[in-house]
C-alpha cells in the first residue's frame, strides 16, 4: 500500500474526533485465499467456511461463483506487471449475484448498469453527502456499479463497487476517508453511528483486499444496519445489510467474504 497522504484539516463539528483517530487505524493484510477462477462455496462443507460451522447457521446458498474473463492480454489486478492495481474486467461482472430466493431490487441496476453518483450517496445522511460527493469528483470517480436484492427473512443487502483511476486513490480513500478502524468516517443514513464489528471472523482473509467491518450497536431503531468497506487494487466495495428487529451476522459475513473473492 502507498504512504497515506498528509492528514487532512479538522472536520468541523462531530467529525473532529474522527479526524484524529483515523489516523491511529491499521490496515490488515489477509490471509491467502486461492485465486483460481470460480468459488464453488455452496459445495463447500460447513466447517470450511469461517465462522459457519453448522447445517442450522443461517448461510445463504449462493450460486457458483466465476471470475468474469479477462480481455486478451490484460492482467489481473494484482499481477505485478499491474502497477495500477487495475480491474480490465466489466465491474458489472464483479458484482456478487442475489443468493437463492432472493427478490433483486432493480432500482440499484442504474441506466446501463451504471448508478448514478446520487443514489449512491443516498446511503449515507444527508449532511455528509455533498462532501462525500466532493471528495469523489476530487479523486477521479469513474463508474459506480450496484446490485441489491431482499431475501425471504427481510435482510435487504446492497453491494455498491467504486471505480477509480489507481489502487492509490482508491487505497488512500479507504484507510484515510472511508474505513478507519475506529469509526466510519462517514454515517449511513440508517445507522448514524456504528462501530467496528469485533466478531467479523479472522479466517477468510483475501490477499491485498483489506476489509473493514462495522456494526450498528444498540439501542438501533426499527432495523440493524451492518456494513463493511473492502479495498480492492483500483475499486472500492460497499456491502450494506438491514433488517427489522436485528440483522445476522452470518450472512453478512458470508456475502462480504464472497464479495471480495470475486475482486481479488
Amino acid at each position: 500500500m502507498p504512504p497515506l497522504a498528509t492528514a487532512p484539516p479538522p472536520r468541523k463539528d462531530r467529525r473532529v474526533l474522527r479526524a484524529v483517530l483515523r489516523w491511529t487505524a491499521a490496515v490488515v493484510v489477509f490471509g491467502a485465499v486461492g485465486a483460481g477462477t470460480a468459488y464453488g462455496i455452496v459445495g463447500m462443507e460447513r466447517t470450511d467456511v469461517p465462522g459457519l460451522a453448522t447445517e442450522s447457521d443461517g448461510r445463504w446458498v449462493y450460486p457458483t461463483l466465476t471470475k468474469p474473463p479477462l480481455p486478451s492480454g490484460s492482467p489481473g489486478p494484482f499481477d505485478e506487471v499491474n502497477a495500477a492495481g487495475a480491474h480490465y474486467a466489466d465491474l458489472r461482472a464483479l458484482l456478487l449475484p442475489a443468493p437463492k430466493g432472493a427478490k433483486e431490487d432493480s432500482a440499484l441496476r442504474g441506466e446501463d448498469g451504471w448508478l448514478a453518483t446520487k443514489d449512491f450517496l443516498a446511503e449515507y445522511v444527508e449532511e455528509d453527502r455533498a462532501e462525500f460527493r466532493q471528495k469523489l469528483v476530487d479523486n477521479g470517480l469513474r463508474h459506480i456499479a450496484a446490485r441489491g436484492w431482499t431475501t425471504e427473512d427481510g435482510t435487504h443487502t446492497r453491494i455498491y463497487l467504486l471505480h477509480f483511476a489507481t489502487a492509490a486513490v482508491a487505497d488512500n480513500l479507504f484507510a484515510r476517508d472511508l474505513a478507519p478502524y475506529s469509526e466510519p468516517g462517514y454515517s449511513l443514513r440508517d445507522a448514524e453511528e456504528s462501530t467496528p464489528d469485533g466478531h467479523f471472523p479472522e479466517e477468510g482473509r483475501i490477499v491485498d483486499v483489506p476489509r473493514t467491518p462495522y456494526v450498528e450497536p444498540k439501542p438501533y431503531g426499527a432495523e440493524q444496519v451492518r456494513h463493511a468497506y473492502l479495498s480492492a487494487g483500483d475499486v472500492l466495495g460497499l456491502v450494506v445489510q438491514s433488517r427489522k428487529g436485528s440483522a445476522a451476522a452470518v450472512p453478512f459475513q458470508q456475502t462480504v467474504v464472497l464479495q471480495g473473492q470475486l475482486l481479488s
